[in-house]
């Protein structure tokens, strides 16, 4: 027996490290050809850092519906990681670990898609080679993933569409479908810390995979043992297509048909805006964009260069507000109207604008949501979009956990509701449907068609997509793209402080009019984070408690609706299923509601709270009300919060 091996079995025998990460750590030895590998190995067993070899081991990285995220630099960089020097200071490889982003993950993932893609595309009967695209962000080891998952492609006989540098997450769902893919990848975590990256994986919709491929993806992915794999042969090996500038122009012109008012915007140009791409992709697209449409934009000079350090934000999320810092300030010393700021991938958009006081104030998604769900109806039904002979065409989406006010505003004008999971692909799953639905003859060729003729074929046959989002910055308002999109928000959100400018208001301004016509509706979200292998059985440990003995009352309001996403069976408005997913749905008796579930991307617990105040049937809020309404709503979901804190600490025990 080696030393190594007699180590980690004192180790187990001792109980510092788990007997599944005993496992793992000999799967991949005995498995793999990387010096790196067992050198991290055995200096972490040597140092005795059985915690960390805990939390790179403990498990394989699942390959979820979404594909993969997880920590691409230890807590704990290993003189093997570390390597040579390399540009800002970021370790030369990527952390060792059957449960971390690094080169055995990416091929092993890659393999397991390429291989459902080739049968399904010799299922479907289709001539040529199939092709995958490929997008990275700016994070550490974006690029080599991404090289290295296009090597993998083409080894294995398909064609890798490769955009030259870093771009948008919902870029690449727009080229997957522009350049007719079988399958996209996006290397990204999104909004998560440095030390993360992920694998996201589209298919030919554009859309993030959902049922059945999503399984059957999985099933293949898991299947592949090895990094290692044999190439077919060299003629019958795809190529490596790059993409550049052709794809960006495509999608800017498809985003040049947003705006419902150009003219307002035109009339509006004083209207300023600061931009922070966080040291993110949108810069890209978001400023030429805009400045293309006629708004005046500036960006945060020192948060446009790509660094996944993200050296100038404590986390680059645009939910929170010192990730805008840098940019209200330019914002005051330049007068400017707006804040706009993405995450790195630039799916997310967050927002600052000025109140009745002149001071930059930060809106919540659900705020942000709201104001484009209204303004996008409002307007649509003003220029004679949509009217009563077709309102029932029209659809605002939203998920389980995104604010009730969109909702309420769909209800107004007529529109249908739909609510969904949470997660993007849900609302890009509607979004396949409604194309699908448009008669075969007339969608042939879909995506090739103009953004006016395939607004009058969803109106004329099928359902008009006015708006969709979800509470965590998620928006989009168009099928081009069937993902989450920070650059079509960027151009949303800049029309409607146009609009609301023109007005004499700010967008503050606006939602204090929207709630004084619909009711305060207020949320709060919190979450309980819980990191490595103990942390992930607290989290089980909580979401069966909730599941098994669900709470009867909450801060004095009975509860008096309980929905199990995981096992009720639950039908949205136009009849379809919701899948099953670990979710709890709790109303009480005062109409607040909350629900809890584990987060997908993320060692969290999530809980969203929801409470409103509405005016009399008939009646607006006078603006005292809505200072009013604002106050107890707040106060309320406070309260709620206390209680459900304390629960958690009590079930937890």
């Amino acid at each position: 027996m080696s030393t190594l091996d007699a180590s980690i079995q004192q180790a187990v025998t001792d109980g510092k490290l788990l007997s599944e990460s005993a496992k793992n750590i000999h799967g991949l030895l005995a498995k793999s050809s990387s010096p790196i590998d067992r050198a991290s190995i055995e200096e972490l067993a040597a140092a005795g850092n059985w915690a960390e070899l805990n939390n790179r081991f403990f498990r394989t990285l699942a390959f979820g519906t979404g594909g993969l995220r997880g920590k691409t630099i230890g807590a704990v960089v290993t003189k093997a990681e570390q390597g040579a020097p390399q540009p800002l200071g970021r370790p030369e490889f990527a952390c060792v670990g059957t449960n971390a982003m690094n080169p055995y993950n990416i091929s092993r993932a890659t393999q397991g898609l390429v291989h459902y893609v080739k049968e399904h595309f010799a299922k479907h009967g289709r001539a040529g080679k199939p092709a995958v695209c490929l997008c990275h962000d700016t994070r550490f080891f974006s690029r080599e993933f991404a090289e290295l998952a296009a090597k993998v492609i083409t080894d294995l006989g398909c064609d890798a569409y490769l955009f030259e540098g870093p771009r948008s997450t919902p870029e690449l769902s727009f080229a997957v479908r522009h350049v007719k893919a079988q399958a996209g990848i996006n290397l990204t975590a999104s909004h998560n810390p440095p030390e993360y990256n992920g694998y996201k994986v589209y298919f030919e919709d554009g859309c993030q995979v959902t049922e059945p491929h999503a399984s059957a993806i999985i099933e293949k992915v898991n299947a592949v043992e090895s990094e290692n794999f044999p190439a077919v042969p060299k003629a019958q090996r795809g190529r490596v297509i790059p993409m550049g500038a052709e794809i960006d122009e495509a999608y800017m012109a498809r985003l040049a048909t947003l705006p419902i008012d150009p003219d307002l915007i035109r009339r509006e140009n004083s209207l300023k805006i600061v931009y922070t791409p966080l040291h993110g992709v949108g810069g890209v697209i978001i400023k030429p964009m805009l400045a293309r449409l006629g708004f005046q934009c500036d960006a945060v000079a020192e948060q446009e260069i790509p660094d996944g350090r993200f050296p100038t934000v404590k986390s680059p999320n645009p939910e929170n507000a010192e990730a805008l810092s840098m940019a209200i300030a330019q914002a005051d010393r330049t007068g400017a109207d707006l804040v706009i700021a993405t995450d790195p991938d630039d799916d997310r958009m967050g927002i600052a604008a000025r109140n009745a006081a002149g001071e930059m104030e930060l809106l919540t998604g659900n705020q942000i949501g709201s104001i484009l769900a209204w303004y996008r109806a409002s307007r649509f039904f003003e220029k004679g979009v949509l009217n009563d002979s077709n309102r029932s065409r029209g659809v605002i989406i939203k998920t389980f956990v995104t604010t009730d006010l969109q909702k309420a505003i769909a209800e107004k004008f007529g529109l249908r509701c739909v609510e969904t999971l949470t997660g993007f692909k849900y609302i890009g799953e509607k979004l396949g449907k409604y194309e699908a639905a448009i008669p075969a003859q007339l969608r042939a060729d879909y995506t090739a068609l103009s953004e006016e003729t395939t607004r009058r074929l969803r109106l004329e046959h099928s359902s008009f997509y006015v708006f969709g989002g979800e509470e965590s910055y998620g928006y989009s308002a168009s099928d081009f793209v069937r993902d989450k999109d920070g650059n079509s928000a960027a151009v949303l959100i800049a029309e409607a402080a146009a609009y609301a400018k023109s007005q004499n208001l700010t967008l503050v301004g606006l939602l204090d009019r929207i709630f004084a016509e619909f009711g305060v509706f207020l949320e709060r979200g919190e979450s309980l984070t819980m990191d490595g292998a103990a942390g992930a059985a607290q989290i089980k440990k909580l979401v069966e408690s909730y599941a098994s003995n669900p709470p009867a009352e909450i801060d004095g309001a009975k509860v008096v609706e309980i929905l199990n996403f995981a096992t009720d069976t639950i039908h949205d408005v136009e009849g379809d299923r919701i899948p099953a997913e670990a979710m709890l749905m709790v109303t009480l008796a005062d109409r607040r509601r909350v629900a809890i579930r584990p987060s997908g991307t993320e060692p969290k617990i999530k809980y969203y709270m929801f409470g409103a105040k509405v005016p009399e049937a008939g009646k607006s809020f006078t603006p005292a009300e809505v200072a009013e309404a604002r106050a107890s709503v707040k106060s309320s979901l406070a309260r709620l919060w206390e209680n459900l804190s304390a629960d958690a600490k009590t079930r937890l025990g």
